[in-house]
């Protein structure tokens, strides 16, 4: 099987479903894996979440995007918001580490800290929210690429060409927003619909609810 190129849009807790798009993916240690961020909060396995995403990094080649919600995680552990994140779905994050903040293993930490704003390839590039179509990938503003929801900007083709694959804003529908030049991958596992994995050369699909059903 050739090397692929696969992101997964945003999971915000739900590890069963991770399980189940991840067990149908099949990942080698060839194929890329790019997950798009907003791993934690809201749903109830955050901690599994992260550590599933730890063990990944012996499968295939993992490129973690740090997510809005991994950034508030991030600052209330160093002491910053902790009201803020607790009400954007922390609470549930930090129930799952058993109700305590402290709880929360260095090696979690460690690997929100090494997650990336963006990541690119040959043909995509992918960051968690949106972006600058005029601007590099490095020069993008954080606002952009972690809180923008494409609600208030839709941003037209990427200076470099390439395709954009973003999460971040929730696709009610259940679809992938495909706009030909950027594609939103966060298709609401959270609010009752699935789980999104996409090949982005074949196009290839995988889908799960929160509790791990695999859509046909």
């Amino acid at each position: 099987m050739p090397a692929r190129t696969i992101a997964i849009g945003d999971i915000h807790g739900c590890a069963a479903a991770l399980d189940a798009v991840l067990e149908e993916i099949d990942l080698t240690t060839d194929d890329t894996l790019v997950t798009l961020g907003d791993y934690v909060d809201r749903g109830p396995h955050s901690r599994d979440v992260i550590a599933r995403l730890i063990e990944l990094q012996q499968r295939c080649r993992l490129v973690p995007l740090l997510g809005n919600h991994e950034l508030m995680m991030i600052e209330s552990i160093a002491g910053g918001d902790v009201d803020f994140w607790l009400t954007c779905g922390g609470f549930d994050t930090v129930q799952s580490y058993g109700g305590e903040i402290d709880n929360i293993p260095p090696e979690h930490v460690d690997f929100l800290n090494d997650c990336r704003n963006h990541w690119q390839c040959d043909s995509h590039f992918f960051v968690h929210a949106n972006y600058r179509a005029e601007l590099s990938l490095a020069s993008q503003p954080e606002h952009a690429v972690l809180w923008e929801h494409l609600h208030f900007h839709v941003p037209g083709p990427h200076v470099s060409g390439k395709v954009a694959i973003v999460g971040h804003t929730p696709q009610r529908s259940g679809e992938i927003l495909d706009l030909g030049h950027l594609k939103c991958i966060d298709t609401f596992c959270i609010g009752g619909q699935w789980l999104t994995a996409l090949d982005v050369h074949s196009g290839q699909q995988w889908q799960a609810t929160a509790s791990g059903e695999l859509r046909t």
